[in-house]
């Protein structure tokens, strides 16, 4: 882009591209961006040896290095455009819509990049008429490397402790009349209701689990399970046992954690 447009267009844009930048920078060295990369590569591998889109007909040697640098390529790419548009609670709350998101983003610049490579490695010089023919291969192979990636990447929607001098959590003025003033140490999703485990004991709310965590920020915590979020300070001891978690938490209360949260919470120190 030249230098004049880019002088001229909003502020906020050109701060949002910059802070995507540094932190695509940062998040290429990250944990997760480490096995986003590992995930890519097995994925190249795995579409190389079965020949993926009629490439079955390229040695092995040469699809290799075609469909392992695409994905590896792709994996860079993803990571700019997950920073671009910002995660902003998406990736757990909103899965669906983040990732989709995040794949038509990667597959509108991407495609161009494939078909570059694609033609150059195996027609010669690129054919422009070709173009639009990579756009739903692209699309099936950056869909499937989303939801991938996001399975593997998958981190535990988070509450986080008040700054002080900042008002009580919303979720607090919910709590029962007899509740009132109690720590919240669980909240636990039973059918259409909240079974509220508290240090003055526990009792039922009508509320979406969901609803509660956004409420509930202000108290430190994580979502452990589908039907839990357990407040990090009522944690008093875990165990585990057939590949499974449990929290047992002030009180004597135990709340489960799930295959789905535990690497994340693990990394957390949590357990």
């Amino acid at each position: 882009m030249p230098q004049s447009s880019l002088r001229q267009s909003p502020p906020l844009l050109r701060e949002r591209l910059a802070d995507a930048v540094h932190a695509s920078r940062l998040a290429l060295t990250s944990p997760d961006a480490r096995r986003g990369f590992l995930v890519s590569a097995f994925a190249g591998l795995f579409l190389a040896l079965i020949g993926a889109f009629g490439s079955d007909q390229a040695p092995l040697p040469l699809r290799l290095v075609y469909w392992v640098g695409l994905c590896l390529a792709g994996a860079v790419v993803g990571t700019g455009v997950s920073q671009l548009i910002g995660r902003d609670g998406r990736a757990d709350a909103r899965p669906w819509l983040y990732g989709s998101l995040v794949a038509i983003g990667i597959t509108l610049p991407f495609t161009v990049v494939v078909w570059l490579v694609t033609e150059l490695m195996f027609h010669g010089p690129p054919r422009l008429q070709a173009l639009p023919v990579y756009l739903a291969p692209v699309f099936i192979v950056t869909a499937g490397m989303t939801g991938l990636n996001f399975l593997v990447q998958r981190r535990p929607p988070e509450t986080h402790a008040a700054a002080l001098g900042a008002p009580a959590p919303r979720f607090l003025e919910r709590l029962p009349p007899r509740l009132r003033g109690a720590q919240v140490r669980a909240v636990e999703a039973q059918d259409h209701y909240l079974r509220l485990h508290t240090s003055k004991g526990d009792d039922l709310i009508l509320m979406r689990l969901s609803d509660a965590i956004a409420e509930l920020e202000g108290i430190e915590g994580a979502q452990t399970h589908r039907s839990w979020w357990v407040a990090r300070d009522a944690v008093e001891d875990a165990r585990r046992g057939d590949g499974r978690a449990t929290l047992t938490l002030q009180g004597g209360v135990e709340a489960p954690v799930s295959r789905a949260y535990a690497k994340a919470l693990r990394e957390a120190g949590w357990f």
